[in-house]
């Protein structure tokens, strides 16, 4: 029953117009039924169409009144998965995290699924080449960065966005669990007969792979077979009817939906979330190919929170409603503002606190509010406020170095033993001529002697700049 790529509901403008309409119309309707209704459900894919957050529903004959029915008829499970291809997610899978929060907010039960398994295998989606295989020790550091990555955002969302309303619950699964102890004459045997070489050669991402230089292995070719699985896997055990992907991963989600029809018969859906990308067409989060990571570890909260600042303005009030859960009006309230004053980036900030809170907390949002008053407000006050974690943080790439107090110690004798300057004459000239800043205010008596609360702040940390761009990180030690 597999359905070709021209079948898909892709929502595109007359469909996506439709789609709405429908749903509206669905939503005026009374729903009489002995089962307990989801909280929050009944507008809940018409609010994600206005968001921009659902692209489109597979099939495209159920998705106009089977989905929206089964959605308002009882708490469902939904799942997304995550392939531990990195020990982080980034920001590009930030969509598909939210979507997945959106339906829990409504009373839904979420999975998000870390493929332990199938990382070793490489989802050819979108990709030119084949990925390098990942060794079994690389997967499972991965596998730990992912849960860290998916648990503490959801743990952000439940205290600072749940607003007391009733979720659904979450479960983080690794589809490891159910290979491991598999045998791959039987998988193939019992789960392979159900899939046709016409349908799987059919996929686009099959296509583009086979019409490349490289072509494709066999064992990408047989992803979308597990990621079938899996989808079957958690219908079995979790009563999962609905998967989330990216319309990138729209071939795999046909692929699950026709097994799990082939082997009972059941009707599951696959809902898709765009991806998202910068006015140049770029994966966000993923431009110049340097990943914004959403593990403090790889990216920090100031870098999180400066990069979401840096939006350009034709795109903040879309990021704003894919990427927040403020409501829609409180948006549009946002932007009327913003266009007032557009130079004051006031709703790139609202974005950036809003995406980084989710991320970090509220802890992270500070130390990124910490972070951009120290290094673009020259703030004194916020330095002596950062940890020493924040400020390594802050200046990732400075040397950091402890040295002891001692009596007497001046600007000279900090910039030497910090490695800061050359020794002899050169150094000392470079203090004089205005060359070396502490805590940024720029010095130039070399035989200074040091002043606490003034080159020493109150946290024992100096900041050193020498020229424009080279920083050093001071811990002071007291005998």
């Amino acid at each position: 029953m597999a359905a070709s790529i021209s079948k898909t509901c892709i929502f595109n403008f007359s469909f996506r117009r439709a789609f709405l309409r429908s749903l509206r119309l669905r939503s005026c309707y009374h729903f009489s039924t002995s089962v307990c209704v989801a909280s929050n459900s009944k507008d809940l894919l018409l609010q994600l169409g206005k968001r921009g957050i659902v692209k489109g529903a597979f099939p495209e004959e159920s998705a106009y009144d089977q989905l929206p029915i089964l959605l308002q008829s009882a708490p469902q499970t939904v799942y997304c998965g995550f392939d531990p291809t990195s020990d982080s997610l980034h920001v590009g899978n930030l969509l598909p995290l939210i979507a997945l929060l959106h339906f829990q907010r409504a009373g839904h039960n979420v999975i998000a699924l870390i493929g332990g398994a199938t990382a070793q295998i490489g989802d050819p989606s979108g990709k030119t080449k084949e990925r390098e295989a990942l060794a079994q020790d690389t997967i499972s550091t991965n596998v730990t960065g992912l849960r860290d990555s998916l648990q503490r955002v959801f743990t952000n969302h439940n205290l600072y966005y749940s607003s007391g309303q009733k979720l659904g619950t979450i479960n983080v699964l690794n589809n490891l669990s159910w290979y491991k102890q598999r045998n791959v004459v039987e998988f193939v045997s019992t789960v392979g007969r159900h899939f046709r070489m016409g349908t799987m050669l059919s996929r686009h991402s099959v296509q583009s792979r086979l019409k490349s230089p490289e072509g494709m292995s066999l064992t990408e070719f047989s992803y979308q077979m597990f990621q079938s699985y899996d989808f079957y896997y958690l219908n079995q055990h979790y009563d999962c009817r609905i998967q989330l992907g990216g319309t990138d991963q729209l071939g795999n989600l046909m692929s699950g939906h026709d097994l799990i029809h082939k082997v009972t018969g059941e009707h599951v859906f696959g809902v898709t979330v765009p991806l998202i990308t910068t006015m140049a067409g770029d994966k966000l989060g993923k431009s110049a190919g340097n990943a914004v990571w959403l593990n403090r570890d790889k990216t920090s909260p100031f870098e999180l929170y400066q990069y979401f600042i840096r939006q350009e303005d034709a795109s903040v009030e879309r990021l704003l409603k894919l990427l927040t859960f403020l409501p829609i009006s409180e948006i549009e309230h946002i932007m009327e503002i913003h266009w007032k004053e557009p130079e004051k980036r006031i709703a790139q900030k609202r974005l950036a606190a809003e995406v980084t809170k989710l991320t970090h907390g509220k802890d992270g949002l500070e130390t990124a509010k910490r972070c951009t008053h120290a290094f673009y407000h020259s703030s004194v006050k916020a330095l002596e406020e950062m940890s020493e974690e924040e400020l390594q943080e802050l200046f990732r790439e400075a040397p950091f170095c402890e040295l002891l107090l001692e009596s007497g110690t001046t600007i000279l004798d900090m910039c030497r033993k910090a490695k800061a300057i050359p020794d002899g004459p050169k150094g000392y000239q470079m203090i004089a001529d205005g060359g070396v800043w502490i805590n940024q205010s720029q010095v130039n008596n070399p035989e200074q002697v040091l002043v606490v609360g003034q080159h020493i702040l109150r946290n024992d940390l100096s900041l050193l700049r020498i020229g424009k761009k080279n920083f050093y990180i001071v811990k002071w030690l007291h005998i």
